[in-house]
C-alpha cells in the first residue's frame, strides 16, 4: 500500500530524515513514534505531497508521490498538527466549504456521515470557536474523511488533549480502521502507539531505529522493569525477561523500587539512551 525507499530530507545542515525505509500494509494502523524533532512530521509532509525529499522515493497505492501528486491527493486524507479550522463558521459550514473545494459529490450526505462518525452531527450548527479542543480535533478528523480517502494521515492526532478525551479520539480512529482504511499516525505518546498501532516504526534523529509490532518490540528489551532512584536523584532501570528475575532484584535492592511492565519508551531508551519527550 505504502512504500518508503531510502527517504532523506535536509534542512540546511540538519538532516531531518536519514535514509529511511519501511512498508505499510493496506488496512493497518501504522505508527511513527519518536520525540519532537525525530523526523515524524517531515516524513508525513513528504508522503502527503507537502514537501519534496532530497533523495529516495515514496509510493502510495502504486503512485509515486513526486511524479503523481494529484493521484496521491485523491487517495489521502490529512489531519495536521495545527488546527486550521475556520473558527467563525459552524461545523457544517467548515465541511461544506471543504467539500466544495475538493469537488466532493453528494456533499451533504457525506457531511452527515463524516460528522456522525465523530459524534458531532448534533453540533453541526454550532460555531467552532465554542468547541472544546477535543471537539475541534474530532472535527478535523471528520473533515479529512469527507473525500473518503483510502489512506488517512494523522499527525499527532491527540496532541494537547487530556487522557479521557484522547481515548475518545482513539475510539474514532478504531472505527475508521474497521472501515478498511489504512491509517498512519505520528505520535510521541507511548500509550497511544501501544493502544492503536498494528506496527510501529521508532524514529530517532531522522533514523528509523526499530520496526515491528509493539509486543515484539517490547519483548526485545524484556517484559518487566524494575525502577528506582539512585543517590543522585536519577531514575535507574533494570529490565528482566521474567517476573521472578524482577522480584528477586527488587527484594535484594537496598533502595525502594517499583516493578512494572515494559513499554515502548523502554525500547527507545534501550536503543538510544534517551527518553521520548
Amino acid at each position: 500500500m505504502i512504500e518508503v525507499i531510502g527517504l532523506t530530507k535536509n534542512y540546511g545542515s540538519i538532516r531531518a530524515v536519514d535514509n529511511v525505509f519501511f512498508k505499510i500494509n493496506r488496512g493497518e494502523i501504522f505508527g511513527l513514534l519518536g520525540p519532537n524533532g525525530a523526523g515524524k512530521t517531515t516524513t508525513i509532509k513528504i508522503l502527503t505531497t507537502l514537501s519534496r525529499p532530497d533523495s529516495g522515493r515514496c509510493v502510495i497505492d502504486g503512485f509515486d508521490v513526486i511524479e503523481n501528486p494529484f493521484e496521491i491527493k485523491k487517495r489521502i486524507g490529512v489531519v495536521p498538527q495545527e488546527n486550521n479550522l475556520d473558527r467563525e463558521l459552524t461545523a457544517y459550514e467548515n465541511l461544506l466549504i471543504y467539500g466544495m473545494l475538493h469537488g466532493v459529490k453528494d456533499n451533504k450526505n457525506k457531511i452527515r456521515k463524516s460528522l456522525e462518525m465523530v459524534d458531532l452531527w448534533d453540533r453541526r450548527d454550532s460555531v467552532v470557536s465554542g468547541f472544546s479542543g477535543g471537539m475541534q480535533r474530532r472535527l478535523l478528523l471528520s473533515r479529512s474523511l469527507l473525500t473518503e480517502p483510502s489512506v488517512l494521515f494523522l499527525d499527532e492526532p491527540s496532541i494537547g488533549l487530556d487522557p479521557q478525551i484522547r481515548r475518545q479520539m482513539w475510539d474514532v480512529i478504531r472505527k475508521i480502521r474497521i472501515e478498511g482504511r489504512t491509517v498512519v499516525i505520528t505520535t510521541h505518546y507511548i500509550e497511544e502507539a501501544e493502544a492503536l498501532c498494528d506496527r510501529v516504526g521508532v524514529l530517532s534523529k531522522g533514523r528509523l531505529i526499530a520496526l515491528d509490532n509493539p509486543q515484539n518490540l517490547k519483548a526485545t528489551v524484556g517484559e518487566y522493569v524494575v525502577e528506582g532512584v539512585n543517590g543522585d536523584g536519577k531514575i535507574v532501570q533494570h529490565i528482566y525477561k521474567s517476573r521472578d528475575e524482577a522480584h528477586k532484584f527488587a527484594e535484594e535492592s537496598e533502595t525502594p523500587v517499583t516493578i512494572r511492565k515494559s513499554n515502548l519508551e523502554d525500547v527507545f531508551i534501550k536503543l538510544t539512551g534517551e527518553r521520548i519527550e
